[in-house]
């Protein structure tokens, strides 16, 4: 009878330790007893370590990051219509919006489009290294949603020319281009560098 119940008691306690677990790879399950704010810094969290983890490229997480920033800019017109409160149903709305966009971060990191995380070329370095600063940005919050949009959005831009100027070339980059892209990552840089930097957190 005792061995039975330890059994019960360990197969209970090993259950409770599998569910963080199951619920972090779960790309639907809806998040209860979280505040608004938790919930916006969960997700950015999740958009961050997929674009840290070339889960996520440039342009999905500048897709993702402008779906946040459009909720967030929501929530801020709701507040405004009631003191600085929410209410019931815009928590319930804003919440059914975070889940979509849960599902959505889920299904994008789990799509076959990758960033590569470990580049030979000088160009791949660069742009590597821009989404690692982009992505401990994210996740210190010292860029919001609508700040990683744009960025992501302008090296989304600069990965697009590369791709077709190599398509273009039997997959090389001229010296010109090179240089061109250079010029428009230290553009990126610099902006990136103001954006982390400005008064606007998450």
């Amino acid at each position: 009878m005792k061995s039975n119940l330890k059994i019960s008691f360990l197969s209970t306690a090993l259950a409770m330790l599998a569910l963080p677990v199951v619920a972090q790879n779960a790309p639907s399950t809806p998040v209860t007893g979280q505040t608004i704010q938790e919930r916006k810094e969960n997700q950015q969290d999740r958009i961050g370590q997929g674009v840290q983890s070339g889960q996520l490229t440039a342009g999905e997480a500048a897709n993702l990051e402008k779906k946040e920033a459009s909720i967030n800019q929501e929530e801020r017109d709701m507040r405004k219509l009631d003191n600085g409160h929410l209410t019931t149903a815009d928590k319930a709305t804003l919440n059914q919006q975070q889940n979509q966009l849960s599902k959505d971060i889920y299904k994008q990191k789990h799509d076959a489009q990758t960033q590569n995380v470990n580049p030979k070329s000088e160009v791949g370095q660069r742009q590597r290294n821009q989404q690692e600063r982009i992505a401990q940005g994210v996740k210190s919050g010292q860029l919001n949603a609508r700040e990683t949009a744009r960025l992501e959005g302008r090296e989304a831009h600069i990965n697009k020319e590369i791709h077709n100027d190599r398509a273009a070339n039997g997959g090389h980059l001229t010296p010109a281009e090179k240089a061109k892209v250079n010029r428009q990552e230290n553009r990126t840089s610099r902006a990136i560098y103001r954006q982390k930097h400005d008064a606007q957190h998450r």
